[in-house]
């Protein structure tokens, strides 16, 4: 029998999203966290143009989308890394920083891939607790092993949604060893940059990294791009292990057009917060706590696992997909994407409707 290395025979699966709705009924995704509405419409003609060339490799240094993304926030082109999605760049850099004898740290219910990315490398994973569902700086410093190579802070968080200010993000950075990566993940950033709390700058201290994706206010989950801000001497590391062709000259070419229509982007913001300020009404209202973040989601406490779990089944008995949160140490969650109009309409009636009920 061929026999795994015993590191990956003793993970758990990645958890994937069951998307498939009962039969007879439309599905109604809320699950993925995926954007309200599609690219902007200069994504797709640039794409389609890219098309024409398929007969070549993508540039494997991404130059006009790091250069487009270096215009976009002002910062230098040469300590840019471009990966199919963030999840790419996160696994390459527990496989170079982390790796045999050495552990990973984070949030207590952070982004799940870090486990993930961290295990695959055969590194220990530790986590630290968190206050009122937000990164607690305290405790990850308190949490920090002599063996501990990256700390991994998604800000906003997923699924959380919850933020800190760059503040402390500082002092967390101050706080740990020089030898310790500090990796922010800003998947959801556009959505918290009115705040003015970008943290580019720190990764100049040679220790910080700070990752961010198309995925979600570009609406580009489609198209794999994610991108990060590495100090040279990392980056340089990273490439080592990073595929030179992972990301598509159709996703290249898509992603350039879409991060220079700055105004559609924001747009894609503004809708997304209006969507999440009703929701967030709607379901106070009937009666429920929901975490107040900076995202495109909302997260829904029903009250205890079995109560998470029976509204999930209803939900998704109408065909209408939440995601469930014990895998990020929080079963009475459930995480509701802010998606268009009409499905958040369904959803939240619904819910409503099965809020009342069990009042009764």
């Amino acid at each position: 029998m061929i026999r795994p290395a015993p590191h990956i025979a003793g993970m758990a699966a990645y958890a994937l999203a069951d998307m498939q709705p009962p039969d007879g009924k439309p599905l109604v995704s809320l699950a993925q966290n995926e954007s309200l509405r599609p690219p902007s419409p200069a994504a797709r003609v640039a794409a389609m143009r890219a098309l024409d060339h398929g007969e070549h490799y993508p540039d494997p240094d991404w130059t006009a989308l790091r250069h487009a993304i270096a215009e976009c926030h002002d910062i230098e082109p040469e300590g840019i890394l471009c990966g199919s999605g963030s999840l790419d760049l996160i696994g390459a850099i527990a496989r170079v920083y982390a790796g045999s004898g050495r552990a990973a740290l984070a949030p207590a219910h952070a982004y799940p891939f870090f486990r993930t990315a961290t295990e695959m490398a055969g590194a220990r994973f530790d986590t630290a607790p968190e206050r009122d569902l937000t990164v607690d700086t305290e405790a990850l410093l308190a949490a920090v092993r002599p063996d501990t190579s990256v700390v991994f802070v998604a800000n906003p968080g997923n699924p959380t949604g919850t933020r800190i200010g760059k503040d402390a993000l500082r002092e967390l950075r101050a706080g740990l060893r020089d030898d310790i990566l500090l990796v922010i993940d800003e998947a959801y950033g556009e959505f918290a940059d009115h705040l003015d709390a970008r943290c580019f700058d720190m990764v100049s201290s040679g220790a910080t990294v700070v990752l961010r994706t198309m995925s979600k206010a570009y609406g580009m989950a489609g198209h794999r791009v994610g991108w990060g801000l590495f100090p040279v001497p990392v980056a340089q590391e990273i490439r080592k292990v990073v595929n030179p062709n992972n990301i598509s000259a159709a996703s290249q070419a898509a992603a350039v057009a879409a991060i220079r229509d700055h105004d559609y982007m924001q747009e894609t913001c503004a809708l997304t917060a209006a969507g999440r300020k009703a929701a967030w009404e709607r379901l106070r209202d009937a009666g429920f706590e929901v975490v107040e973040g900076h995202t495109n989601f909302l997260l829904l406490d029903c009250g205890d696992g079995e109560s998470a779990r029976a509204m999930d089944h209803a939900l998704r008995a109408q065909g209408i997909f939440l995601r469930q949160q014990a895998g990020a140490g929080l079963p009475q969650m459930l995480r509701l994407t802010i998606g268009p109009e009409g499905a958040m309409e369904k959803a939240l009636t619904l819910i409503e409707r099965l809020a009342q009920g069990n009042r009764r």
